[in-house]
């Protein structure tokens, strides 16, 4: 087993992790259910398998898209999904 890999990706997820929706969702979640190790097991098994999909898919497009469209891809996936959720706040807020 490559560690260094292995920590990069632990440091890599859990800093990208820290405060972002899904953080808050789990939050939410906990708030509303009061059911926190119920919260924590479905999410972390959900977090799990959304990782696994992404291994597998990234291993196999790997395969066949060089490293830098994948990069320039993935940039432009993460603008188009910001600009869809500051809409969809901006017409909640005027809605």
């Amino acid at each position: 087993m490559n560690w260094r890999i292995f920590f990069v990706a632990f440091g890599t997820l859990f800093l990208a992790e820290l405060g972002d929706k899904t953080q808050l969702a789990v939050f939410s979640l906990v708030t509303q259910s009061r059911s926190p190790w119920e919260v924590f097991l479905g999410s972390a098994l959900a977090l799990v398998l959304v990782t696994l999909i992404g291994v597998l898919f990234g291993d196999a497009i790997a395969r066949y898209v060089p490293p830098s469209y994948l990069k320039l891809g993935a940039a432009f996936l993460f603008i188009g999904i910001g600009f869809v959720v500051l809409w969809q706040a901006v017409t909640e807020l005027l809605g």
